[in-house]
């Protein structure tokens, strides 16, 4: 009877049907703000340039162990390296190193890593991942295919050791192979895919036959294949033989921040990867800016930065309108130059194309600092702000370019050959929109040397000729591969070239179908 008792107790008593049926509501409440409050002062600005500063010295730290330069691998890479220790940017994206995702992109081919690497036996390319993995996709996947195609393409008939190397610690035997089985489509990517057989060789062209790149130079520049290696703080460093004796050229894939394993405030305020994502915390801050105030950002409170950060962004951008900057020539072409719209304070332009939310004349004019009247360029204004927005407007503006280009090309006759029309393409960065509209010209104007083909007449009977304004008098079928070619010229004369996908599409919606 005891027994049927409790049971009958038990089955009255109303059961919890909540947490806050268990704490008080009001300890609830301040319970849930005080763990949001720690997880924000663990992320906050103050954290993040904390661990850059701690991490960087790791990055240097391997750097005077390897004797070799540092690369960043943007946009994260340039938080950790000091910029008088900075070598070079690569732009290798971990999508493209994401499991079942894997690609050799050819946008962005980062031959200017080459060139280093030439220089100095080898190199060091810096990035860093958040919280979860102990390295990024970009540089455990991403740089090993790149290696391994560029070695293909450059090595492949030497019989050297040209094969996938990936780190074991963190891509599994399966995936390797799974890449592997992926390497030769993704040479072929890069190789004509409608070449006419040889009977001497097998149908593999290189590169250049595709891209246009002359890879007879770039194999000048190396000795070797490359051979990546993977530096994390959590490992201890390869052991390298002396550089004299090495039959390859050591590409160290430096991840620079040591893994961290549980909740973010599980570390005394370390945040791994802190340089990552930067738009999303740093107010306006670049690696740049950093560096040159890194004793003045690191002594301020948390309630002072926001303030001194803004000061400070708005110093620099004051500084890089008032400064000229210099503007990138597009070879093989002689008369596409590239630039921020610091680079139109000169009168040395025939035509500017300006994509821009501000007139740069007008910013010019205000600061007394004028062209001169003897020599004015002809100006296509496109404006439009940066970012996504503005380069999905650019597509509604890109069929202005035809109608302005082909006068100004057409109007330079065969006595002037000698000295070539200088066109100016700017945005505010010189990295992204002005990418697109150089792209438009060098696909309608210019033909695959480089040239007007004939001051824009028919040069065969295979060509089109337009009678419009709208669209230029001659050119030859645009597609894809021609596109992807044009901006080959531009990522190789002009490394830090970055148009976002929604630039490109824009170009492709413009171009594809004309």
């Amino acid at each position: 009877m005891v027994l049927q008792s409790s049971n009958l107790n038990r089955a009255t008593s109303p059961s919890p049907v909540s947490t806050a049926s268990l704490i008080f509501p009001l300890a609830s409440q301040n319970f849930s703000k005080t763990c949001s409050a720690l997880k924000q002062f663990t992320l906050s600005v103050t954290n993040r340039l904390s661990s850059i500063h701690h991490d960087s010295l790791f990055v240097q730290q391997v750097a005077d162990h390897y004797k070799l330069p540092l690369i960043a691998n943007e946009r994260c890479g340039s938080w950790y390296i000091p910029p008088e220790r900075k070598a070079g940017s690569a732009y290798f994206k971990s999508t493209d190193g994401h499991q079942g995702q894997w690609s050799f992109s050819t946008r962005r081919l980062n031959l200017q890593v080459l060139e280093v690497v030439g220089q100095h036996r080898g190199c060091i390319i810096v990035d860093s991942t958040r919280r979860g993995k102990s390295m990024p996709d970009a540089l455990s996947k991403t740089i090993p295919i790149w290696c391994a195609v560029m070695n293909q393409l450059l090595f492949g008939e030497q019989g050297q050791d040209i094969r996938l190397h990936t780190p074991t610690t963190v891509v599994a035997p399966s995936e390797q192979s799974q890449i592997e089985s992926r390497l030769h489509g993704f040479i072929s990517d890069a190789k004509v895919s409608d070449a006419p057989p040889n009977l001497f060789q097998t149908n593999k062209v290189d590169i250049h036959q595709r891209l246009q790149i002359d890879t007879s130079i770039l194999r000048q520049r190396l000795s070797g294949p490359l051979r990546p290696f993977f530096v994390t703080p959590d490992h201890p460093f390869p052991n390298l033989p002396s550089q004299a004796q090495l039959p390859y050229h050591p590409v160290v894939c430096l991840t620079s921040s040591h893994r961290v394993y549980g909740a973010e405030n599980s570390e005394d305020n370390y945040i791994q990867g802190a340089g990552d994502d930067s738009e999303s915390w740093s107010q306006g801050l670049t690696p740049a800016l950093f560096w040159r105030h890194k004793n003045t950002l690191m002594s301020a409170t948390n309630t002072e930065l926001p303030s001194l950060i803004a000061l400070l962004v708005t110093g620099e951008q004051a500084d890089v309108q008032s400064q000229h900057t210099a503007a990138t020539l597009i070879t093989p072409a002689s008369s596409i130059w590239i630039g921020s719209n610091g680079s139109i304070d000169s009168d040395a332009w025939d035509a500017v194309v300006c994509c821009s939310c501000t007139d740069p004349f007008t910013d010019l004019q205000a600061k007394n600092q004028a062209m001169s009247t003897e020599r004015q360029p002809k100006v296509l204004h496109i404006s439009i702000p940066q970012g996504k927005i503005g380069s999905r407007a650019l597509r509604t503006h890109l069929h202005l370019l035809a109608p302005f280009l082909q006068p100004i090309l057409e109007s330079n006759t065969s006595e002037d050959a000698t000295k070539p029309l200088k066109i100016l393409f700017t945005c505010p960065t010189g990295i992204d929109l002005a990418i697109g509209t150089a792209l438009v010209a060098l696909c309608l104007f210019f033909d695959d040397d480089g040239n007007r083909p004939n001051s824009l007449k028919r040069r065969d009977e295979n060509e089109e000729v337009q009678t419009d304004r709208e669209t230029p008098r001659v050119r030859t079928k645009i597609d894809k591969l021609l596109i992807r070619r044009r901006l080959a010229w531009i990522t190789t004369a002009k490394p830090d070239a970055r148009p976002s996908r929604e630039t490109l599409q824009a170009v492709n919606t413009c171009l594809i179908g004309r």
